[in-house]
């Protein structure tokens, strides 16, 4: 079905009216055989017994079925008459009106931790109801940590419930190109009108909208008409909108109207969690070794985790071998690299935060306590949370402190990681460890 109850309702009423304002046979002859296919977006799909009948009842009666479907529904529709032979065509329209979904990207399969619960919260409640607190929504993070997933989650949710809502995501990238070709061709009234239509527009990967001076021109434009008229406009980018510098402050200062939240990188559990789901979906089985080995040692993003699952099930499928951990060592060789081969330990991430802050490893582990070493020896405890093993306690002795202390820095640490510039310090300096 791809309309609502209370679609079908208002359509069946509409025709009542009608019937009540034509004559018998007019009713019967022209209005009776036409039948409700479908509605999406802005758009009424109507299928009616044959051509010529189309033709008549449009010449005829069109003004008649406009003004009834304009009393009962909501909004105005864009009514389209389609003959039973041209069923196929309906569904090649509907198929592309809602194409720029990804239907495997939902909130059921959303893996949710610590990292990135505010912003799935977020988007659950936009996908439930638009709110003016929340619009725009603009989620920010690295690359392939959920954003689009999130964005395809929303877009999906929503037509699940109402297949009448205009949705619309697309890169802003895809944006400008189609901008640029309708200019070149003196016609950007169809994307103009695409943009603005949407009920939901969605746009992926923001900051490549810098690139011409038009886009954002148009964009500009397209925002202020959809927030006035309460349209949903859900953004990401891989920086917050001050980190935009390349964006219009007019738009920067628009982004940040609604709510904006981050994304970060799956802790340990999550990262163990997603590739848990993964393997459901792909009703493959992995035994709870093979995960938690590439679980610890890939943990770049959501897309290099399900890539090296995706490189085990394709070395199983031709070796035709269950995945063990032989398996696993020799297919992620290229990929991961073992934390006994790099040797990350305490003394080496201390060395290197101590080099990057320009200390002495000594002033990290000694009892000084100015408000620039605490801030470094913080950070490299809770480096050495995330890059071992070790326990807290553990990680305490190597500093001369208590776990205590430890968690107590890892926490603020982890509340300062909402400052993108200090978040990506700490991740070069991780990078840093890894690399060494």
């Amino acid at each position: 079905m791809n309309y609502t109850p209370e679609q079908k309702e208002k359509w069946d009423k509409a025709l009542s009216y009608i019937q009540g304002a034509v004559d018998t046979f007019s009713y019967t002859m022209w209005f009776k055989p036409l039948k409700l296919y479908a509605i999406s977006g802005q758009t009424m799909y109507i299928l009616g017994a044959n051509s010529f009948a189309l033709q008549h009842l449009k010449t005829r009666y069109g003004s008649t079925l406009e003004q009834a479907m304009d009393k009962v529904f909501d909004i105005q529709y864009n009514l389209e008459y389609y003959g039973p032979e041209q069923i196929s065509l309906i569904e090649e329209k509907l198929s592309a009106a809602q194409s720029t979904l990804n239907r495997k990207y939902t909130f059921d399969n959303f893996v949710v931790g610590d990292g990135n619960k505010f912003a799935y919260v977020a988007a659950a409640a936009v996908a439930d109801a638009p709110s003016e607190a929340y619009n725009p929504l603009f989620i920010y993070g690295g690359v392939g940590l959920g954003k689009t997933h999130l964005l395809n989650a929303v877009g999906n949710y929503v037509l699940s419930r109402d297949p009448s809502k205009n949705v619309l995501l697309m890169t802003s990238e895809a944006m400008t190109n189609q901008l640029i070709e309708g200019i070149s061709k003196k016609n950007t009234a169809e994307l103009r009108a695409r943009l603005r239509k949407a009920d939901y527009l969605m746009v992926d990967d923001i900051q490549f909208l810098g690139k011409t001076k038009v886009s954002q021109e148009e964009f500009f434009n397209t925002f202020n008409d959809l927030r006035e008229n309460h349209k949903q406009i859900i953004i990401s980018s891989d920086r917050p909108p001050r980190e935009l510098p390349e964006i219009e402050e007019r738009l920067r200062s628009r982004f940040e109207w609604g709510l904006i939240v981050d994304v970060q990188k799956p802790d340990y559990e999550t990262r163990v969690a997603i590739l848990r789901q993964k393997a459901m979906d792909e009703g493959l089985y992995v035994p709870d070794d093979v995960m938690e080995y590439i679980a610890q040692n890939v943990n770049s993003n959501i897309r290099a985790l399900e890539g090296s699952l995706a490189s085990l099930q394709a070395r199983s499928k031709l070796m035709g071998a269950p995945i063990d951990m032989d398996m696993t060592r020799s297919a992620l060789s290229s990929l991961v690299t073992t934390r006994e081969d790099r040797k990350i330990d305490c003394p080496l991430i201390i060395n290197i935060v101590a080099d990057k802050y320009g200390m002495e490893p000594a002033d990290l582990t000694g009892k000084r306590r100015s408000q620039e070493i605490a801030l470094a020896r913080q950070v490299a405890m809770y480096i050495c949370r995330e890059m071992t093993d070790l326990s807290t306690t553990a990680i305490g002795k190597a500093f001369g402190r208590d776990h205590t202390t430890v968690l107590h820095g890892c926490e603020k640490i982890e509340s300062g990681m909402e400052d993108y510039g200090f978040k990506k310090r700490v991740e070069e300096i991780m990078k840093a460890v890894r690399d060494d």
